[in-house]
């Protein structure tokens, strides 16, 4: 699959940047999410890079003829529905397992926020783990693997810190990005 989505990439134009992190334990976040084309190119990072990590999307997408593709691909999925405590449940996972990794979309939808979501920023922070910034940037074709940021429990400060971090970063469109 690696060197099926290295071709892709190179086919289309695309280059991935950065390190693959060693840590067992980590919320990766993937931004800006403002494109269907998002998932896929995503998902080609996510091999070349081989990366371990763990999606959450819609129960609707799950259901066939593909679910059975967003499974094999890393997903969960999650009744958007009705409130199950999200958060806390993906905490205790963090807290049972020796390794996880979860990705997640900050803004939760493709469509224009004007701050990010902060489900991710709770569950790095209640599991005492890490945050990677990953983006997506469509004006360069980039995947990076960015920093790490380490969430202090002031959470305006910090989430001002990591919209600093993807501000110059360009999605498909970049009327729907951070701004």
């Amino acid at each position: 699959m690696q060197s099926i989505a290295r071709f892709l990439f190179w086919l289309f134009g695309w280059k991935t940047v950065g390190q693959v992190p060693t840590l067992p334990k980590y919320v990766a976040i993937f931004a800006p999410h403002t494109s269907t084309w998002d998932f896929p190119v995503a998902m080609l990072a996510k091999a070349i890079f081989q990366l371990p990590f763990s999606f959450f999307g819609k129960a609707e997408l799950f259901q066939p003829p593909f679910g059975f593709l967003f499974r094999w691909l890393g997903g969960i999925p999650i009744d958007r529905s009705s409130k199950h405590n999200m958060v806390e449940q993906i905490i205790q996972q963090f807290k049972q397992r020796d390794h996880l990794v979860v990705a997640i979309a900050p803004e939760g939808t493709r469509k224009y926020v004007p701050r990010f979501k902060t489900g991710f920023y709770h569950i790095a922070h209640g599991a005492g783990v890490p945050i990677l910034l990953t983006y997506i940037d469509f004006k360069k074709k980039e995947v990076g693997l960015g920093p790490f940021f380490y969430p202090t429990g002031d959470i305006e400060k910090d989430l001002a810190e990591i919209m600093n971090y993807y501000r110059p970063i360009k999605g498909r469109h970049p009327e729907k990005g951070v701004r």
